[in-house]
């Protein structure tokens, strides 16, 4: 295929090089600056475009399909306020590490800072949140310039999906002519063999006839082949772990991280070896899944690790932890109280533990260490501190399993237990991932529990698990508070855009419910107006709006009910759950307060 212009050749380079690094995805939205790229994206026969008239709904989508993957989905958009609306879900991927490409098109450098329309500063426009950031030299036709632009494809990649995965912005400045209209003379024949084929060396040059030319990349290896590894412990230092992890009594903390993070089957391999119980974060890919039956899993830990019942327990020995902070406050609190050691384990080698209370950093893969540690540990066995943990998660549940009321965290928990197999499950923020944590038991169903923890925003949630349910087969639940819906319902948009069905349970209490468990509750006003800011909107007209099925319930049986009749049926159904936000947290506070006094009467006996 001849490029007529060079922002043609330019783009179909670009495009073909991500094809060739295997991106399968991207997400575009319209514009006019960035034509060459949605064409040469639009044209690629590898490569499925999800279109998203929301820039700002599309990042979290490609978000939301990294998560799942954990590989790049490319973003497209035009100059200006387009490119900010990446910015929220930038930061989302930053702190929970999570690969994204945003590809900015962009005025050629003398426009900018000359008042020219629809120009802005785009150059490291999302500052320190960024792995990498590079504005791409102009379209041009010289063989120097389409080298470096194939290499810094791969080099953008390799940051993005590398130890510490994260977002990679490519500014992309074009002059015009945007569209692929014919410019004589714009392009010589050897660059067009050169944006087409492989180096001369590995002797892959594109085939006749088009296939394997520009815009049919995969035929075509990548300009510069990328061999990514992960950080390992030498065997000295390994010895040395395993030698702190011999003692009695120990504990594995497993934080929230994506599928591809943490491989639950090396982290169960060592609960067996050290004999430590597993305290799973309902989003650290443990709390779920076969591995379950045969393995110390604990889910509970939210509701009694208080200090009335921890205080005549003896401290841990040993702690392991692995994944990023846990959602738990109660846990967290734990852990900063306890005199142990306790080892972060993290591939970047950074700090993910704000207690500053932990003493060894362990910069290392986790899973290919809690493999090689589960090959060489011994010490002893203590079945008693694993029956403490044992009796303290039965009394637990077995006061949850007695409350047959309405409230919202046993509205999550008919969720996951209803929910057909295979499923990924995506939470908000706010209360649906805290009664996920509390409210869900650990079990050998296959659930993919996902949700945007890094900097722990509601905008976006409904954007974000489309994607993920884009990137896979299984069936795709969405819990999600009322105003967490409300900020996010252009994403609704992508259900028919972009195929992508779900069964969305909308658990609506008329405002930020959170705002309950703050000291601000009693003082009222401002607490109403200011915090809980009760909104009284209709949410059946939305599912008009985007044609979708809708059902609302004000039961716990009818919620049972209509969520399983949801997962059956065709198409998308938002399930709406009235509830009252003050009598769920009533009934959160009773059922803790009767599990922490039932455990500390225990202690005292």
């Amino acid at each position: 295929m001849t490029a007529p212009n060079r922002n043609t050749l330019w783009a179909r380079a670009l495009v073909d090089e991500l094809a060739r690094n295997g991106v399968t995805a991207a997400c575009v939205s319209p514009g006019s600056r960035s034509t060459p790229l949605t064409v040469a994206f639009a044209e690629h026969e590898e490569i499925r475009v999800f279109s998203h008239l929301d820039e700002r709904a599309a990042a979290y989508f490609a978000l939301g399909r990294a998560r799942r993957t954990g590989e790049v989905t490319p973003l497209v958009c035009t100059s200006g306020t387009a490119a900010a609306n990446y910015h929220p879900a930038i930061l989302e991927a930053d702190q929970s590490r999570v690969p994204l490409l945003a590809l900015t098109a962009d005025r050629p450098p003398e426009l900018r800072d000359s008042g020219a329309n629809q120009t802005a500063d785009q150059e490291k426009l999302y500052g320190d949140a960024v792995r990498w950031y590079k504005d791409l030299p102009e379209p041009e036709a010289e063989a120097r310039k389409l080298r470096s632009l194939r290499t810094t494809v791969t080099r953008a990649l390799a940051e993005a999906e590398g130890t510490d995965p994260g977002p990679v912005h490519l500014n992309c400045p074009f002059r015009k002519p945007l569209e692929p209209v014919e410019v004589p003379e714009d392009v010589p024949e050897d660059l067009e063999t050169l944006a087409a084929e492989g180096r001369e060396s590995d002797g892959s040059a594109a085939p006749a006839g088009g296939a394997g030319g520009v815009g049919q990349g995969s035929s075509v290896p990548a300009f510069v082949e990328r061999r990514q590894g992960t950080p390992e412990l030498p065997d000295h230092e390994i010895r040395a772990v395993a030698e702190d992890l011999g003692v009695e009594r120990g504990l594995i903390v497993a934080g929230p991280a994506d599928p591809h993070e943490v491989d639950p089957e090396a982290v169960v391999a060592l609960a067996h070896a050290t004999g430590f119980p597993i305290l799973a974060d309902p989003l650290s890919g443990l709390r779920f899944g076969g591995h379950t039956r045969v393995a110390p899993v604990l889910g509970g830990y939210d509701a009694y690790l208080d200090e009335a019942v921890t205080s005549d327990w003896p401290d841990p020995e040993a702690v392991l932890r692995v994944g990023a902070s846990p959602t738990s406050k109660p846990l967290r609190k734990y852990l900063a109280r306890i005199g142990a050691q306790q080892m972060v384990v993290d591939p970047a080698g950074k700090w993910r533990e704000a207690e500053f209370t932990a003493s060894d950093l362990v910069v290392a893969d986790p899973s290919r260490l809690s493999e090689a540690l589960s090959r060489v540990v011994t010490g002893p066995d203590s079945a008693d501190w694993r029956a403490l943990w044992a009796d303290a998660e039965q009394t637990h549940w077995d006061a949850v399993d007695a409350h047959e009321d309405l409230f919202e965290g046993g509205i999550v928990a008919d969720a996951v237990a209803e929910a057909p197999e295979p499923t990924t499950l995506f939470v908000s923020n706010s209360m649906p991932v805290r009664d996920l944590d509390r409210f869900t038991q650990p079990s050998p169903d296959a659930v993919t529990a996902l949700g945007n923890r890094g900097v722990s925003g509601i905008d976006g949630i409904t954007s974000t698990a489309l994607g993920a349910g884009s990137a896979t087969t299984d069936h795709l639940t969405l819990v999600i508070g009322d105003l967490a819906y409300y900020h996010d319902m252009n994403g609704l948009l992508a259900v028919a855009r972009c195929e992508v069905d779900a069964t969305i349970v909308l658990i609506n209490n008329d405002g930020g419910g959170i705002f309950h468990m703050l000291p601000i509750e009693s003082f009222n006003p401002p607490f109403t107006g200011q915090f809980k800011t009760p909104h009284g909107i209709d949410f059946e007209p939305s599912t008009d709006l985007y044609g979708l099925d809708y059902e609302q319930v004000e039961s716990r049986n009818g919620f049972v009910d209509a969520y399983s009749a949801a997962v059956a049926s065709e198409g998308t159904t938002v399930v709406e759950v009235v509830t009252d936000a003050a009598d769920s947290h009533e009934i959160r506070d009773r059922l803790r307060e009767q599990v922490v006094d039932e455990l500390a009467g225990e202690s005292t006996d």
